[in-house]
């Protein structure tokens, strides 16, 4: 698309968010986890995922969100990073939207610290705003051990 990107995009907590495209690699529903002893919050836990080890990370624990009601199972978003896939949970699947440059914004100055730099942006949407990931920011779990723990 010129001129433009697309992000698959999901929800956490009612709160639309998106990734590019090129870096998720499935969707998936939820799976059963082995739990990490001694592992940060955020890492819920290992997925078989077709016999490769795939880490799980919360993003309502990662975004300090509420935790996800009891019975309500995560989806799967899977991405790719140099060094293997990743899962990110999440509440709900979105579709893959084509956004245009333009739409785009930089997070307002008024966001400080962490939370500011887990975020590319906000595409600014007809009804609503998308709130880009910055994936390999999200998944920097040891820069957030310190606040989990």
């Amino acid at each position: 698309m010129a001129g433009g990107k697309q992000f698959a995009t999901f929800l956490v907590d009612k709160l639309l968010f998106g990734v590019e495209v090129e870096k998720v690699q499935e969707v998936i529903r939820y799976q059963e986890m082995t739990r990490v002893p001694l592992a940060p919050r955020v890492v819920k836990g290992l997925i078989n995922l077709r016999g490769q080890i795939v880490s799980a990370v919360d993003l309502r624990c990662r975004l300090g969100l509420r935790d996800r009601a009891a019975g309500e199972l995560p989806m799967n978003v899977i991405v790719r990073r140099e060094d293997g896939a990743v899962s990110l949970l999440v509440d709900e699947i979105g579709d893959v939207l084509e956004v245009k440059d333009e739409s785009f914004e930089l997070p307002p100055g008024t966001l400080c610290g962490e939370v500011r730099e887990l975020f590319r942006g906000v595409h600014k949407l007809k009804d609503s705003l998308l709130i880009a990931l910055d994936t390999e920011k999200i998944l920097n779990v040891k820069a957030s051990v310190a606040r989990v723990i």
